[in-house]
């Protein structure tokens, strides 16, 4: 309709160009506003200053915001609505920075702004986090007597909550003469988005009782501070409340509804809300994978997007990140491989997000020379995908080649990171390269300003411990200008029970459970160091502590993919259909290998049982029955895959060396700490792990 207008139009009234102006404007139709702007005479824009802020209105809204400059510079003069106009087309194309300095601009020739020009102002300052600047626009509002306006007050509280500054916000709050649901909403988002879900709902009850109606926004916002604090009885009290309101149908809400169950991990309560759903766009089919995805269920994740495919929704970006998250936590490369391939075919290859994903799930799986090939050929790279590539080498033990591309990173002018010098010290921490790592370490702050984090210096004692260089990393710890947390400590146990160093390890011991006493990691790790220093009497008494204190160890669990379907182990496993099978090729396993030498360490076991019933619950380990159910699904050569929850204990790792080599097969172990390639007997980390 617009475009037939615009063919039929040469000269006409004013009137008739600024209705097609705003009827393009409202359809973002820059290709018929342009035309319409084509037929004006420059001349008519100079006399007549409404049609020209129009034109500045169009291009705005079309996102168009050269054009609209342009205009906006050829204007003979300007009012307040004309800088509003091309205020909001910077501050709505995300450069916050050029709308605050127009609007500095404008102050200057003497022009006053209205409430709708603070309101852009204000919305452009929340988005930078600009708080000074937010602070200054606060008193200009009050010097011109907008501060009891009921949107100009919602505005500030949002850009004071944005900013960080909840407790001023809620000041101002607590102040306005008058607040609608705008307002009541603005404050609540401004405590979800601090981190304060408590406090939002407890202004949710508030604002009940003093008869606010919440809309659907009140309760997306709630439900998002629910799931920010995993508070469940009160995300069903808002589901309750919205039945009541009838928001249910609301496709938004019912996804924020489906995402907090998930994050409250009642994966089951979400998929019925899925499956009830009357509507499922892309975005819920994303939630409900990124629920799965967050609970360890990477296979019902991809089970789901089979099912999304076969009905017909079409996947973003999005949705394919939180694919490949789930394929690289399975160690699943058959379908991460195949996702790629639904990747190239909708476009997304160069989506530098989904790359960077690709990049990171390829390393994930030992295949780090697929990943570099993509990193090489991504046409644009910013520090994720230069921090996931490091990461991808530092994982698979490849100190060297993680160094290597840090420094290419720098020579290239990519700024490292806080996430970047994680990634560099974890690789030298796992390829034995202590002085490399000491002096990036030292170099954080001197040549990027970048402070250390407790995640830093935890890679530092990680980096000092896995050398033995256990005193040192003590004296660290000692030395922290924070205060180290239970990782800090968790990670010199660990060092202490690789090294054999009592006294060491029950120091980190005590200090690790004063900070987390519900964490079974600590004791299973203790009890594995006196088990090997032969310590009976210790290891007696901390396995009845252990007892005592109710605290259960987290079972293994291993993940092994076989013709495109993931299969899960955990310790001990006899449910599987193939248990017989697997049992018996394990105890053929264990035949051959013990008659190469092998002999099973028995302080990984804590429990106090007999030596057999420790051979047999080390021979059940779950990274042994999906490596046995691996040989017997896959034709001989093929390589095995498999990911882990846990540390791979010694025994598994030097069986594993053992069964590499009898059966002549590459197996790739992903545990919770890195990579380990088994291959003719010897895995590529050496044994310093």
């Amino acid at each position: 309709m617009v475009e037939l207008m615009v063919r039929q139009t040469s000269e006409a009234p004013i009137g008739v160009y600024v209705c097609l102006l705003k009827g393009c404007s409202r359809r973002k139709a820059l290709a018929e506003g342009k035309q319409v702007h084509a037929l004006t005479v420059q001349s008519v824009l100079d006399s007549n200053i409404f049609l020209a802020n129009t034109l500045v209105h169009m291009y705005s809204n079309c996102g168009s915001v050269l054009d609209a400059h342009k205009v906006f510079s050829n204007m003979p003069q300007h009012n307040v609505y004309s800088w509003t106009a091309i205020i909001s087309a910077y501050a709505n194309s995300g450069q916050g920075e050029e709308a605050i300095n127009l609007f500095q601009q404008m102050q200057e020739t003497g022009l006053a702004p209205d409430k709708v020009l603070f309101v852009v102002v204000l919305k452009a300052c929340a988005r930078l986090a600009a708080l000074e600047q937010g602070k200054q626009l606060h008193s200009d509002i009050i010097k011109r007597g907008f501060q009891s306006d009921v949107i100009v007050a919602s505005t500030l509280v949002d850009m004071y909550a944005k900013c960080g500054c909840t407790e001023d916000a809620r000041e101002l709050f607590n102040n306005m003469s008058e607040r609608d649901v705008v307002s009541w909403n603005a404050m609540i988002a401004g405590y979800a988005q601090n981190g304060l879900g408590k406090e939002a709902l407890a202004l949710y009850e508030q604002m009940k009782q003093e008869g606010v109606q919440p809309n659907n926004v009140t309760f997306v916002l709630l439900l998002k501070a629910c799931a920010s604090v995993a508070a469940l009885e009160q995300g069903k009290q808002l589901h309750s409340d919205i039945i009541k309101r009838g928001f249910q149908s609301d496709v938004i809400v019912g996804s924020t509804l489906v995402d907090m169950y998930a994050k409250c991990g009642c994966t089951e309560d979400a998929r019925e809300l899925f499956n009830n759903m009357s509507e499922r766009d892309v975005a819920l089919w994303t939630v409900m994978i990124a629920g799965y995805a967050q609970n360890g269920l990477g296979k019902e994740a991809l089970a789901l997007y089979e099912q999304m495919k076969q009905e017909g929704v079409q996947p973003d970006n999005v949705t394919f990140v939180l694919l490949l998250k789930a394929c690289a936590s399975l160690v699943a490369l058959e379908q991460g491989k195949q996702l790629h391939s639904d990747i190239i075919k909708r476009g997304f290859q160069s989506d530098m997000i989904v790359g960077s994903t690709l990049v990171d799930m390829y390393a994930k799986c030992g295949c780090t020379e697929d990943a570099r090939e993509l990193f090489n050929n991504m046409s644009e790279r910013d520090a994720v995908s230069w921090n996931a590539m490091i990461a991808g080498y530092a994982q698979n033990g490849l100190g060297k080649e993680a160094l290597s591309l840090f420094d290419q990173m720098q020579r290239e002018g990519t700024k490292p990171n806080d996430v970047t010098y994680i990634c560099v010290l974890s690789a030298c921490a796992h390829s034995r390269l202590v002085d490399e790592g000491r002096y990036v370490f030292d170099s954080m702050c001197e040549n990027y300003g970048v402070t250390p984090t407790r995640e830093h210096y935890a890679c530092m004692v990680d980096l000092l411990g896995r050398a033995g260089c256990l005193s040192d990393a003590e004296l660290f710890i000692n030395k922290m200008p924070i205060q180290p947390d239970s990782v800090v400590w968790m990670t010199l146990l660990g060092a202490a029970r690789n090294h054999g160093h009592v006294a060491i390890g029950k120091r980190a011991f005590d200090r690790v459970v004063k900070l987390e006493p519900k964490n079974a990691a600590p004791y299973v790790l203790l009890s594995n160091i006196y088990a090997a220093a032969g310590r009976k009497d210790e290891l007696a008494k901390i396995r009845n502590e252990m007892k005592e204190a109710g605290v259960k160890k987290m079972p293994g669990c291993s993940w092994i993919e076989v013709d495109n379907q993931v299969h899960a182990f955990v310790v001990g496993d006899v449910t599987h259909p193939q248990s017989k099978e697997i049992l018996a090729e394990l105890d053929r396993l264990v035949g051959l290998m013990k008659e190469v030498g092998y002999i099973p360490d028995l302080s990984f076991v804590v429990d106090d049982v007999e030596d057999d019933e420790k051979e047999n619950a080390l021979c059940q380990h779950s990274e042994k029955l999906a490596i046995a159910f691996g040989l017997i699904n896959t034709p001989p050569g093929t390589p095995i895959r498999i990911k882990k929850n846990l540390r791979v204990c010694g025994d598994c790792h030097s069986a594993t060396k053992i069964i590499s080599k009898i059966v002549g097969r590459e197996i790739s172990v992903m545990d919770a700490n890195r990579s380990h390639h088994f291959k003719d007997g010897f895995c590529f980390c050496g044994d310093y792990w």
